[in-house]
């Protein structure tokens, strides 16, 4: 592994474990919602109801699966995303207007579809450890249900909602362009030998990073309540889609794929500004270091 390689490794990793912890108890919340027919529960209404009934630990339940999903997601995502933008020759100043930001959502989009293979079958045991609505004995650990789905469900099982999670993938193609389109017009007015971007502030980073994921996350939230629904059902990556979409519509009509998207946002704003300014502020301090 090159050296840019294992710092962006490395930074993804501790920027995904920073942000899960923080996140979890609204991640359970968001999951919740979505698999449920939509109510008038609100955020702080639904934290409490968990509190009440399973006490604060109600509130980390997925977290084992979440940890180990996140540290390889994101160190996988940022190495893949860094080193197709770099080939691509997306570091360089683009030729034209319209170079950057597809060659942005092309690394993107490449690094998206390999981390979700990667990690498929850690996020369906985080969705069926979070929800309390499972038909079958509970999960006792994330390497028990992994075993259980295997043997069970098999490759379906474990890949189920791998339909929607591809569909995803336009996700990070509209949040990383925004992203890296941001930061250049902040850099701007800066007058320095290194890269701009690398001379943005705290704020600057947090900023940025959340106008980029609130636009990503509206937009193309309605997969991630399909996809959900696919993997407490372990329908498999495609044969679901259909069925899950069908009974979304039916009990909530459109407003059913947006279940939990105050909650999600809430989550994702937060948890994206921490894990990309994490990132940056890591990267940053390992290649002074190194």
């Amino acid at each position: 592994m090159e050296r840019e390689e294992a710092i962006n490794a490395v930074s993804g990793a501790v920027a995904g474990l920073v942000t899960a912890v923080f996140v979890c108890p609204l991640d359970v919340l968001k999951t919740r919602l979505q698999v449920t027919k939509a109510s008038s529960t609100s955020i702080s209404g639904g934290i409490r109801a968990i509190i009440a009934h399973e006490g604060t630990r109600g509130m980390y339940k997925g977290l084992g699966p979440t940890l180990l999903a996140l540290l390889p997601n994101w160190a996988v995502y940022f190495v893949v995303y860094d080193s197709l933008k770099r080939r691509l020759g997306a570091v360089t100043p683009p030729q034209s207007a319209a170079e950057g930001p597809l060659t942005h959502m092309a690394a993107a989009a490449g690094a998206g579809v390999t981390t979700i293979l990667v990690t498929n079958p850690l996020w369906v045991v985080k969705t069926r450890m979070q929800s309390p609505y499972l038909r079958r004995p509970p999960y006792k650990s994330t390497a028990e249900a992994l075993v259980r789905i295997a043997r069970e469900e098999g490759l379906r099982g474990l890949y189920s909602g791998l339909a929607p999670s591809m569909a995803g993938i336009a996700h990070v193609a509209i949040q990383f362009p925004l992203y890296e389109y941001a930061k250049q017009v902040r850099s701007t007015e800066y007058d320095v030998v290194v890269p701009a971007t690398d001379c943005l502030t705290v704020p600057e980073l947090v900023a940025t990073s959340a106008f980029a994921k609130v636009v990503a996350s509206t937009v193309t939230y309605p997969h991630e309540v399909v996809r959900s629904y696919m993997h407490l059902s372990g329908s498999g990556p495609l044969s679901g889609l259909k069925e899950a979409m069908g009974a979304v519509w039916r009990e909530d009509g459109v407003r059913g794929f947006y279940r939990g998207c105050a909650a999600n946002l809430v989550r994702t704003t937060p948890a994206a500004a921490m894990t990309f300014t994490t990132f940056e502020l890591v990267s940053r301090a390992l290649r002074e270091a190194l």
